[in-house]
């Protein structure tokens, strides 16, 4: 006996063609998302770096103004971090030596979310660590969080030990690129070596 045949009512056909409708779209999205932003960010575009008014090692009040003029190198950290943030500056003032004058364009700036510790007297102890033309910023909290939420940097306090000057800081480690008029350029990864970082920094500067 051959199986009855069904036609599909009203209902269903238009149930299919709006779930057809919400495929387009639902695709439509997902290449505006993952295509244009992903370009903009690229291109120099994203929204990262702003105004900031902070204090240097020498206790001089200075703002995202004082640095126009040269590229910035920016990376936020703390004094009292155990390793990533040594090595990072480690990796940035060894790719600057290696650049040789082609440096000089370059301002290095190590940025402290860690304003309870890191005074500008600590901070200058330990930037002479490093290059010698890094500038140490701190500044009250509230300072310190604009300037952290301009770059998007995330930290926040951890516990460590029973003391409460002993905390660690949980943070991101992104080293930032800024143009001679403040803009963004492009950001490195914590896995960046020092010759894949000079080699991207003479490629962004070369006229």
């Amino acid at each position: 006996m051959p199986k009855p045949h069904y036609a599909p009512s009203r209902f269903q056909l238009v149930f299919a063609v709006l779930a057809l409708l919400a495929a387009f779209v639902v695709a439509g999205t997902a290449y505006y998302f993952s295509g244009p932003l992903q370009t903009a960010t690229g291109t120099g575009t994203a929204l990262v770096g702003g105004p900031f008014t902070l204090t240097d090692q020498d206790g001089r009040k200075v703002t995202e103004k004082d640095f126009l003029g040269k590229y910035m190198l920016v990376f936020f950290g703390y004094t009292y971090c155990p390793d990533l943030c040594p090595t990072e500056l480690q990796v940035m003032s060894a790719a600057l030596d290696s650049m040789g004058a082609k440096a000089d364009a370059i301002q290095p700036i190590f940025i402290s979310f860690d304003p309870e510790r890191d005074t500008p007297e600590v901070l200058k102890q330990y930037v002479s660590n490093f290059h010698p033309r890094l500038v140490g910023l701190t500044g009250t909290p509230e300072e310190v969080a604009v300037a952290a939420k301009a770059y998007r940097v995330y930290y926040s306090k951890v516990a460590n030990g029973s003391t409460p000057d002993t905390y660690l800081m949980d943070h991101s480690t992104i080293t930032y690129l800024m143009d001679p008029q403040g803009k963004f350029l492009k950001h490195f990864s914590y896995s960046t070596d020092s010759a894949a970082l000079a080699k991207a920094l003479e490629e962004a500067i070369a006229p």
